[in-house]
C-alpha cells in the first residue's frame, strides 16, 4: 500500500502513543502499603501482598494467609494551551478517568523453612480518554491499556537471619487506542487494538540486620510483548482496515528497602527503587505480513523513586500509618505525548488498621500526588499541541486480610 508523508505521520503517532499507554507502572498492590507511600515495601512483610513487592518475606507471615485489595485512582489531567495550525476545538475536558486497580494475594507455609504464594495483580495500566473535539483529537482520544498478571511465589528460610524469593510472572495486556488521522479529513477516526501474553520473573531477600531492622532487596525483570490486534479506519482512503503488530518492552525494576523498630510503638520505613524505562528505547509497528509501518525512538529514562514511611500502633486493636515519597517522570518535555502526560510527583500518603480479630483485619489507606505542572510540545499529523497540564492524583485503597489458624 503507497503511503504519504502526512500518512506515514499520523501512523507514527498511533502507535508511539500506543506504547506510551501501556507504560505506566502501577505501584498500588496493596492498601497497606498505600498509607506508608510504600516505604519500606521490599523489608516490612505485614501481609501476603509482600508476594509482590519481595516473597522472600513469606517467612514472616502465619501459616496461611490471604489478602483481598482494591485501589480506586482517579488522575486530574486537563490540559491548557493552543494548536497550530487552528484546527478548531476545546482543550479536552479532564482526560483523567476512575480507575480500579483490585489485587489477591495468597500465601502458605509447606514446611517449617519453606512458603508458597500466589498473587494476582495488575502491574501496569493506563486510561485517559479527551472530549472527541479537543484541539489534539489528532494525536489522542481514548488512551487505555490493562494488565493481569499471576505471580505463583515460594520463599526459603535460609539461615536464622536470610530468607529468600523467588517467582515467575505470567502476564495479559490489552490494549485501545482511538484519535482522528488527518486534518485534511476532519471526520477521519482510527481505532488500534492488540493484545498479547508475556512473561517475567521477580526474586528477592531478606536480612534481619539485627533485632528490630531488617533490609530488604527485590527486582522484577521486564516483560516483552508483541501485541497483535486490528486497527480500524473511517472516512480516510489512503488507509483500510488491517492486522497489526506493535513490540513493546516493558521495565525491570529493582528495590532496597529498610524498616527498622524504633520503639515497641514505632516503626520507620524507607525506600528506593530503580525502574529501567530506558529499556523501552524503541517502538516498532508493521503489519501482520512484516511490512513496517513505522519505527520511533522513544528516548525515557531510568528513574528513581525515594520514599519514607512510619506506623504508629495505638493500641492492640488500632495502627496509624503516614508516609512522603518522589519519583522523576521517565520522559522529558520533548518526548511527552497527551496519551501519558506524565511528569514529576511527590506523595503524600495516610492510612490505617484496624484489627477485627486475632484472624482479620481491614486495612485503609489515602494518597494525593502533586505534580510538577508538565509541558506539552508535540507535533504529529500535521498539528502542534504546545501548552501545559494542570495534574493531580488520588487514590483510595482498601484491603481486607485474613489469617488461618
Amino acid at each position: 500500500m503507497k503511503q504519504t508523508p502526512l500518512l506515514a505521520a499520523a501512523l507514527a503517532a498511533t502507535f508511539t502513543c500506543a506504547a506510551h499507554a501501556a507504560g505506566f507502572a502501577l505501584i498500588e498492590q496493596s492498601a497497606s502499603g498505600l498509607g506508608n507511600a510504600y516505604a519500606g515495601a521490599a523489608a516490612v512483610a505485614e501481609d501476603a501482598s509482600t508476594i509482590f513487592f519481595n516473597p522472600a518475606g513469606m517467612v514472616l507471615l502465619p501459616d496461611s494467609q490471604l489478602a483481598l485489595a482494591g485501589h480506586l485512582i482517579k488522575p486530574t489531567i486537563e490540559f491548557s494551551g493552543g494548536v497550530s495550525p487552528d484546527i478548531g476545538g476545546n482543550r479536552g475536558g479532564d482526560a483523567g478517568r476512575w480507575a480500579l486497580v483490585p489485587s489477591t494475594y495468597f500465601a502458605h507455609r509447606l514446611t517449617p523453612r519453606l512458603h508458597a504464594g500466589l498473587g494476582i495483580n495488575a502491574p501496569f495500566g493506563l486510561k485517559t480518554q479527551y472530549d472527541d473535539d479537543w484541539i489534539g483529537r489528532f494525536q489522542a482520544i481514548k488512551s487505555e491499556a490493562k494488565t493481569l498478571n499471576l505471580n505463583p511465589s515460594i520463599a526459603w528460610q535460609f539461615s536464622e537471619h536470610l530468607a529468600l524469593g523467588a517467582g515467575l510472572n505470567v502476564q495479559r495486556m490489552e490494549a485501545t487506542l482511538t484519535n482522528r488521522i488527518s486534518p485534511s479529513a476532519p471526520a477521519s477516526f482510527a481505532q488500534v487494538e492488540g493484545s498479547d501474553y508475556g512473561w517475567g520473573y521477580n526474586f528477592g531477600l531478606l536480612w534481619q540486620a539485627g533485632k528490630d531492622t531488617r533490609l530488604g532487596l527485590a527486582y522484577r525483570s521486564g516483560v516483552d510483548y508483541i501485541l497483535e490486534g486490528r486497527i480500524r479506519v473511517k472516512d480516510f482512503g489512503l488507509l483500510s482496515n488491517g492486522p497489526i503488530r506493535a513490540v513493546m518492552n516493558l521495565p525491570a525494576t529493582a528495590s532496597l528497602s529498610l524498616f527498622h523498630k524504633l520503639t515497641p510503638a514505632l516503626d520507620l520505613l524507607a525506600d528506593a527503587t530503580w525502574t529501567e524505562w530506558r529499556s523501552f528505547d524503541r517502538l516498532s509497528v508493521r503489519y501482520a505480513n512484516g511490512a513496517l509501518i513505522s519505527s520511533t525512538p522513544e528516548n525515557w529514562e531510568n528513574i528513581m523513586r525515594y520514599s519514607l514511611g512510619a506506623t504508629w500502633r495505638l493500641s492492640d486493636k488500632v495502627s496509624l500509618r503516614g508516609g512522603l515519597a518522589h519519583e522523576r517522570a521517565p520522559m522529558s518535555d520533548a518526548s511527552r505525548t497527551p496519551r501519558i502526560p506524565d511528569g514529576n510527583r511527590s506523595w503524600l500518603a495516610v492510612g490505617g488498621q484496624y484489627r477485627l480479630s486475632a484472624q482479620g483485619s481491614v486495612d485503609l489507606g489515602y494518597a494525593r500526588l502533586f505534580f510538577d505542572d508538565p509541558k506539552l510540545e508535540k507535533t504529529g499529523a500535521g498539528t502542534t499541541l504546545n501548552g501545559r497540564y494542570d495534574t493531580h492524583v488520588d487514590i483510595f485503597g482498601a484491603q481486607y486480610t485474613h489469617t488461618f489458624f
